[in-house]
């Protein structure tokens, strides 16, 4: 067992729990990158389009991320905002208030997320890839060790600057969509669920940063008969994942394609998480669903959208076409900016930590080559120059840490308990736009359900229409992808936008942890899937192998055999 840890707050203030993301403590190698990169990227997006809310401080705390609002202008060490009145003053005299509200305004009437998305497609991808490929071409096993320490140290960089990247485009990809929910939940008093299902279909890289490759490949194998033997055979998944590559004409060409882009990607946020490359049988397993066109079903967004729209007065109608107009435009990129950035960033640092590992490991450094992600790089370069590191069992002891403690392990707060924002009443319009916009995002991206579930049937929030029956598959770490198999039901606390190696097998969706904008929402909206999230124990609920029914209407999961 690890050593007991006290859980201290980093400063003053509340200091909440961040558990949407990771269920689990962060990798030492991965959680400084992230504190140094988050509320950079963070404050350039906020600043941006002039909210109120400059960035979120993050702390590790016990290597659990704690996470605490910074307000625009607020003073270091402030713990709670001033008293409304005082607050609605200084939005309308203080100087750099007035300016940031001016920027707010500015940004609505530009419709300054559509020039975001236009400088991601043409520049900021392009440069992104381009910054991948270079880490990328560089072959780990080739260098010497003092080369290796140096490479690992550029990937910890690499891997900050995506990191920021990402979070650059945050207010940016999510803005449009937050501003239209706000709107339709007033106008209609409709259910956040039912709202964000008529973005279906606005999000492609959410199938899979490579669903078009994967399309292609599965078309070329449909068309060859060596092909499909080769990928009907028992061998082992790396066997004809190689073998695929290796065939000569479209099959080959194909493989190797979609290979290229997802075998370096994580299929996690932490370097801890397997790469996609590392999954050879669930490689194989998603390539045999595509080729066996296995179809979601069918899209009944225009009657949707028909019914919803009927429920605006007439007087708004025109105003909520442009809103989702705007919301289905910009969609795409709330997924995009992790697919290439940190996703990429995050599996090519793996890649350069397992080599390091795999050598101090033969070298009697470490116990074992995984326990690499739980050293910092300076200890990396440390340990492959000879040096004594941070000892046997301190290590131990961080790695133990790691994988034995979840969040349920952490307080849900640090000091007092979080006090609600302001009310968005008290700001100029302006502000109060981006205001309701941003708690419509962040209330429907982190507040699970709170409704109460049995020992049958778990309930939570609906966030795609539709029923399925299917074995129930609890995951509870990425590790335990390889036992998903066709159209098994995924139960997890929560996922990544990075899943996209198991999303061709599965016929449902069902989390812990997530409201109806989280990333295994929009999985199975883009899917046509059913899904329901935010359920708090559907993992601890669930039997592993257990039927089940998901219910995407009612947002309700029934054991209907035991496992």
């Amino acid at each position: 067992m690890p050593k007991r840890r006290t859980f201290e707050a980093p400063g003053p203030g509340s200091w909440e729990l961040e558990s949407a993301h990771l269920a689990r403590p962060a990798s030492t190698f991965g959680a400084d990158a992230f504190v140094r990169a988050f509320p950079k990227g963070f404050a350039e997006g906020t600043a941006r389009f002039g909210l109120l809310l400059s960035h979120m401080k993050p702390a590790i705390v016990n290597g659990f991320f704690y996470m605490q609002p910074a307000p625009f202008g607020a003073p270091e060490g402030a713990t709670s905002p001033p008293p409304n009145a005082v607050l609605w003053l200084l939005s309308r005299l203080h100087p750099k208030m007035r300016a940031r509200i001016a920027v707010c305004r500015e940004a609505f009437e530009n419709k300054l997320w559509r020039e975001d998305l236009e400088r991601w497609d043409s520049e900021i991808k392009p440069d992104a890839i381009a910054k991948h490929l270079a880490v990328q071409s560089v072959t780990p096993a080739k260098l010497s060790d003092a080369e290796l320490a140096a490479y690992v140290k550029r990937c910890n960089g690499h891997l900050e600057d995506m990191i920021c990247l990402h979070h650059r485009f945050t207010i940016g990809s999510s803005v449009a969509t937050g501003d239209f929910l706000a709107h339709v939940i007033d106008w209609t008093g409709a259910k956040p669920g039912e709202i964000v299902e008529l973005l279906r279909g606005s999000s492609p890289i959410s199938k899979g940063v490579a669903a078009d490759e994967l399309d292609a490949l599965a078309a070329a194998i449909r068309e060859s008969g060596a092909a499909r033997d080769l990928l009907a055979s028992d061998a082992p998944g790396q066997v004809i994942v190689d073998g695929l590559v290796s065939m000569a004409g479209e099959v080959g060409a194909r493989a190797s394609a979609y290979l290229e882009i997802v075998r370096h990607r994580s299929v996690g946020y932490d370097v801890s998480d397997p790469t996609c490359g590392e999954l050879p049988d669930v490689l194989v397993r998603g390539i045999r669903a595509s080729v066996a066109g296995a179809t979601a079903r069918k899209d009944e967004g225009a009657a949707r959208l028909s019914a919803l729209r009927e429920r605006v007065a007439p007087a708004h109608r025109e105003h909520f076409d442009e809103l989702l107009t705007e919301a289905r435009h910009v969609n795409r990129l709330r997924d995009e900016r992790g697919a290439y950035s940190d996703a990429w960033g995050t599996g090519l640092a793996r890649r350069a930590l397992l080599e390091a590992g795999r050598r101090l490991k033969a070298g009697g450094k470490i116990a074992d080559r995984d326990y690499v992600t739980d050293l910092t790089h300076e200890e990396i370069a440390d340990l492959l120059s000879g040096g004594a590191g941070p000892g046997d069992e301190a290590l131990l002891d961080r790695v133990t840490w790691r994988t034995t403690m979840t969040t349920a392990d952490a307080p849900p707060w640090l000091n007092e308990p979080p006090s609600p924002p302001p009310p968005a009443h008290l700001f100029p319009a302006p502000a109060r736009r981006a205001t309701r916009a941003i708690d419509a995002i962040l209330t429907n991206l982190l507040k699970d359900s709170d409704r109460d579930s049995t020992k049958t049937t778990v309930r939570g929030l609906s966030v795609n229409s539709g029923s399925y029956d299917g074995t129930a598959r609890v995951v509870n770490d990425t590790s335990e992808f390889t036992r998903i198999r066709q159209g098994d039901v995924l139960v997890a606390r929560s996922t990544s936008p990075y899943f996209n190696v198991v999303l061709p097998l599965l016929g449902a969706i069902v989390t812990d942890r997530g409201g109806v904008l989280c990333h295994a929402a929009i999985v199975a909206r883009e899917y046509g899937i059913p899904g329901v999230v935010g359920t708090r124990v559907a993992t601890t609920t669930i039997p592993d192998g257990a039927r089940v029914r998901v219910d995407g209407e009612k947002g309700e999961v029934t054991i209907i055999a035991p496992a």
